[in-house]
């Protein structure tokens, strides 16, 4: 939604809005001229002297929403954000990446690459890139770069020539109920690429490799990626190595090897960095730009961001949701951690992911040497009897003196202080409000 909104303010247009609470994100946007209020109430929508031709909202905004309400009591046109983001993209080449995982990484590798490349990319992402701090802008260059989110449905307005598919998994069954529903909408996804267009998707993954089959039978041209891809326009990873907090890779690309940086760590990056050298040539972009950009991405908040280091423990923050994240973040964590401990704090997201795949979850903490689990961040989502995070914690197949449930949130700092030592690593996990227990963490570990 912020993103929306910075695009919109830099095209002129008058913008207002709300949230529960400040954010950061309020800052920059009431820098460009944007009227922010803290609380929802009927009376935002008079922040402009004239009040809003349209209002936008998410999915996250109930019907009962006191804004929305008298926005329909007003006749006024109501959006939902994924309408007004196609709105947006109208008169330029669109490249949507869309996948149940990896996609603000790639959307966000793809856009700095393109960057390097000179080509000044208008871009949409669900994170903020470190290099400019922002989360969406305004280009020149032609080219609308944007995160495709699956999670209701919503990324089936858009029509992309460039549609990344970096993998496909069940997730989100609050909404789509059922795994086949879930990947179904994938399909529906793939037919909306334009007739001159092309699908990326990852080989290795199952369903992603299920759904270029599909799009090949449907007459979409498609390319591969992987350590299974194959194919003249395929580009296949013949190794990937850790370095430190960082990695490099080694690709098969026209009949060529090619050693490709990777800044950030873990193989799942490398295999993102795949998809977006993929994208901008599709794009047009020079290959040369593009390694060069990709080697340079310095990653997005809230994916392995470095929040500080005290009495020699280095604390980390991560968005990981789901079990498939959980795993691929833990393992790349490893190397990092240079022969100390890995931590892990978790705090599940949504009641009905933490009933579905609790087993999961426990089985992919279990690559941490030591986890505390949170209790759930409910989001939109209502309390379910018997769900908690207790759940997972029992599901952790480690140790019990290894595992730790703690549902009272401003606990955690002092028992973590009291688990680590010299040279460990923390990692604070999950889509909720744990990523600001990081500046916590440093504190208890200064004050011990």
């Amino acid at each position: 939604m912020s993103g929306i909104a910075r695009i919109l303010l830099a095209r002129g247009l008058q913008v207002s809005g709300s949230d529960a609470k400040e954010s950061r994100a309020f800052l920059s946007l009431r820098a460009q001229g944007a009227k922010i209020a803290v609380g929802q109430a009927a009376a935002n929508l008079d922040l402009l002297a004239d009040g809003p031709t349209a209002v936008v909202v998410s999915t996250a905004i109930k019907e009962s929403n006191p804004e929305l309400v008298e926005a329909r009591r007003r006749g006024i046109t109501v959006l939902h954000r994924s309408e007004a983001l196609a709105g947006l993209m109208a008169g330029h080449r669109v490249a949507c990446i869309a996948g149940t995982h990896g996609k603000t990484s790639t959307t966000s590798m793809l856009t700095v690459a393109l960057q390097h490349c000179r080509l000044d990319p208008s871009f949409a992402i669900g994170g903020d890139l470190n290099e400019s701090g922002a989360n969406a802008h305004q280009g020149t260059g032609g080219i609308f770069v944007a995160e495709a989110d699956e999670s209701d449905g919503s990324f089936l307005v858009f029509e992309p020539s460039v549609a990344v598919v970096t993998n496909v998994e069940a997730d989100h069954l609050d909404h789509h109920g059922t795994p086949e529903a879930y990947a179904a909408v994938f399909e529906s996804f793939v037919d909306r690429i334009t007739p001159d267009g092309v699908l990326v998707a990852c080989a290795d993954d199952p369903g992603a490799a299920t759904l270029a089959d599909h799009a090949e039978a449907q007459g979409v041209r498609v390319r591969r990626y992987g350590r299974t891809a194959d194919g003249d326009d395929a580009v296949k990873l013949l190794s990937y190595d850790p370095v430190d907090s960082a990695g490099r890779a080694v690709i098969s690309l026209d009949g060529k090897e090619i050693e490709v940086g990777i800044a950030v760590p873990g193989e799942h990056m490398a295999a993102n960095g795949l998809a977006a050298l993929l994208a901008g040539l599709e794009l047009g972009a020079p290959l040369e730009g593009l390694l060069e950009g990709i080697a340079a991405f310095g990653g997005v908040r809230r994916r392995f961001e470095f929040k500080g280091r005290a009495r020699g423990v280095r604390v980390y923050d991560d968005y990981a949701h789901h079990p498939t994240e959980v795993a691929a973040q833990l393992r790349a964590v490893r190397p990092a951690a240079q022969g100390g401990r890995v931590l892990v704090v978790f705090q599940p997201h949504l009641y009905s992911r933490t009933r579905t795949f609790a087993t999961e979850f426990g089985e992919a903490l279990a690559l941490a040497d030591e986890v505390v689990v949170l209790d759930v961040f409910g989001a939109r989502e209502a309390p379910e009897p018997g769900v908690s995070g207790a759940l997972i914690a029992d599901a952790v197949p480690l140790a019990s003196e290894h595992v730790h449930y703690e549902p009272a949130f401003d606990k955690v700092p002092d028992l973590v202080a009291g688990l680590v030592g010299d040279g460990d690593l923390v990692l604070t996990m999950g889509a909720g409000d744990v990523t600001s227990l990081g500046s916590e963490l440093i504190a208890a570990l200064d004050k011990t």
